[in-house]
């Protein structure tokens, strides 16, 4: 019996929550469990994954209180299956049994691109307004290929070229899409009634809804970097590139360091098909 199907909106969510939020635990004579914990305040859509596959699934959900760094006093709850065959359905998409922090990666198959981003988010992911009240939506990981992957579909659906360095630190990758491109973003996640964490949603809804104020100025977007700009970069010094391409010494010194931490980066990439990006 198949239990997963990733092009399904729900499964495909479920999968990128697991991998944000989930741990799958292997034993010898095929023993194990797939599980996944949250904070009590999200038990709702644990409870939902318990329906969610097929019948002969059997999962339970759990609470727990416990000390933590963080908290005298914390409840959590905790969605588990031990069935082998839904284990290995896990593993033939590519999730991995044990730590899986800088190694996962979008599973090996077509997957509901907008359910399994919005798991993602839902794991790993803000949404929200700052400080000042900009819109944003972001995504941290230690994970090259989800980093990859967020990025894409940031460009996709809004236009917007999003790229990060890893934080020398730890190596993770904190991206984050603000104002117009975010509220487009939040708007294509979280559509009504979705399976999702009910705060998120809630704030989704907000971020969705957030126009520009009048009298608050749009940043223009940024201009892309072309293949043969960058050989340019390469070839000349900075001053001296700067001065062909129209730009200043200081984007083209660090278009130059950015090249020789990554190679060519970004410079392969097809240029835009439209002007009309919005403002980030």
């Amino acid at each position: 019996m198949v239990h997963l199907d990733p092009t399904d909106e729900d499964h495909a969510y479920f999968l990128g929550l697991f991998q944000t939020d989930g741990h799958l635990r292997a034993a010898d004579r095929n023993r194990g469990a797939a599980t996944i914990e949250l904070g009590v305040r999200d038990i709702a859509v644990l409870d939902a994954f318990v329906g969610l596959f097929a019948p002969g699934l059997r999962s339970t959900v759990t609470t727990r209180v416990r000390r933590t760094n963080f908290a005298e006093r914390h409840e959590s709850v905790t969605w588990k299956t031990h069935a082998w065959s839904f284990r290995t359905e896990l593993q033939a998409l590519g999730l991995l049994a044990g730590r899986k922090s800088g190694s996962v990666a979008p599973p090996a198959a077509p997957v509901h691109v907008r359910g399994y981003l919005r798991g993602l988010v839902d794991g790993d992911g803000s949404v929200g307004f700052t400080a000042r009240g900009y819109p944003f939506v972001g995504f941290t990981t230690a994970s090259p290929a989800l980093h990859a992957y967020f990025c894409e579909q940031v460009l996709d659906v809004t236009g917007v070229v999003r790229r990060s360095l890893a934080n020398a630190r730890d190596g993770v990758f904190n991206t984050v899409v603000m104002n117009e491109p975010a509220a487009a973003l939040a708007e294509f996640l979280y559509p009504p009634g979705c399976l999702a964490l009910p705060r998120k949603l809630a704030a989704a809804g907000t971020v969705a809804r957030w126009r520009r104020p009048e009298g608050m100025r749009a940043r223009s977007s940024p201009r892309r970097w072309t293949a043969a700009e960058d050989r340019v970069v390469v070839r000349l010094p900075p001053a001296e590139a700067a001065a062909e391409l129209g730009r200043t010494v200081a984007s083209v010194s660090m278009r130059r360091w950015r090249l020789s931490r990554t190679g060519l980066g970004d410079a392969a990439d097809p240029p835009p098909t439209s002007t009309s990006h919005p403002s980030p």
